[in-house]
């Protein structure tokens, strides 16, 4: 297949994920057009991506050259989408762009309802107007709330604990539907837990506030002041009494992404998919990890569970490996390297 003359676009790519994939697709010759109204995502991410586009160019080493625009706009707003359908030729759409803060869920369920699901099908109705009928979407493992099975299959009850897994499973009830009634491909992708960072040292993560486990567990040695990494339950039924969760490197996710992308252009039905590594690691593990890629003793504070956690999630990845082709390819110490470097040298 030519990717040279294809054209993504990429909704909330100047957040973590959504950079790390749209280099990913850059660097496997698609041109990438990008929508983020930037109230979460970081314009030094658009200001790498576009870098990366210009040498990718310069050098020759994507299949034809790599085209790369940026659009500040919110997905909601009609007007501004309809135009960016209208001024490019897009083939395909890859959808991160909303909010992902699960406590902020629980205590604002609207705010996730309104900006995810809501938003999200105004952007559908834009995407379908310009005849536009591919679509990668990134939901999440929390619309299984806590399954009581190991692994976790696609086909296990969806049964969301909070409003931001609700509202993805809202978007994944609208694109099962659209895909009857207006033949919308979808990839419906759901993620566990991602860490790392770019290989290149160009992209990592950056949230305020922080939620995810690597850099927290990284962020004592660099912020000072007595920090401590506070270590939620160890008393859970696990082998070393801390929760179990299934890891997959950044990176990883981005070329699960592009295959995804691949099966729908080779004409591919609508699918889910979990990507995780049907292995989990204890948050004991990680902290340990942590410790031996920084040979550093992180400070540690064990403190009392926090409700909700359940004690292990690991995913099947048997599907996508079967159909899309995808088994991830880091380690945990791939993740907490990559983590550390960025860490030290953030390039925004």
């Amino acid at each position: 297949m030519d990717l040279g003359q294809s054209s993504i676009l990429v909704t909330g790519a100047a957040g973590y994920i959504g950079s790390h994939c749209a280099k990913y697709l850059m660097e496997q010759g698609f041109n990438v057009v990008v929508i983020d109204n930037l109230s979460l995502g970081n314009m030094g991410a658009i200001k790498v991506l576009e870098g990366v586009a210009a040498n990718l160019c310069a050098t020759g080493a994507a299949r034809g050259g790599v085209g790369f625009k940026f659009y500040k706009a919110d997905i909601s707003d009609t007007e501004a989408v309809g135009a960016v359908f209208k001024e490019n030729k897009i083939d395909a759409v890859v959808h991160f762009a909303a909010f992902s803060q699960v406590g902020e869920s629980v205590l604002d369920p609207l705010k996730y309802y309104i900006n995810n699901t809501a938003k999200t099908a105004l952007f559908l109705k834009e995407m379908l107007n310009a005849g536009v009928k591919k679509i990668v979407f990134s939901s999440t493992a929390a619309v299984y709330g806590e399954p009581e099975v190991m692994p976790i299959l696609e086909t296990a009850p969806l049964a969301p604990i909070n409003a931001y897994g609700g509202s993805k499973l809202m978007i994944e009830k609208i694109l099962l539907e659209e895909s009857r009634a207006h033949d919308l491909k979808s990839a419906i992708l759901r993620y566990f837990n991602v860490a790392g960072a770019d290989k290149d040292g160009l992209l990592g993560e950056v949230h305020n506030p922080e939620t995810h486990l690597v850099p927290n567990v990284l962020t004592p040695l660099t912020a000072g002041g007595g920090a401590t990494f506070k270590l939620f339950g160890t008393d859970y039924p696990t082998p070393d009494g801390t929760c179990v969760r299934d890891y997959i490197h950044v990176e990883d996710l981005a070329r699960a992404h592009y295959l995804a992308l691949i099966k729908l252009f080779e004409g591919a039905p609508t699918g889910v998919y979990n990507l995780g590594a049907s292995a989990g690691y204890s948050v004991r593990e990680v902290y340990d990890t942590c410790c031996e890629i920084t040979g550093k003793e992180i400070p540690l504070e064990i403190t009392p569970r926090r409700e909700g956690d359940p004690p292990t999630l690991i995913a099947s990845n048997e599907k996508a490996a079967a159909e899309l082709g995808f088994a991830p390819e880091q380690s945990l110490k791939d993740m907490v390297e990559s983590a550390w470097n960025w860490v030290q040298n953030p390039k925004f």
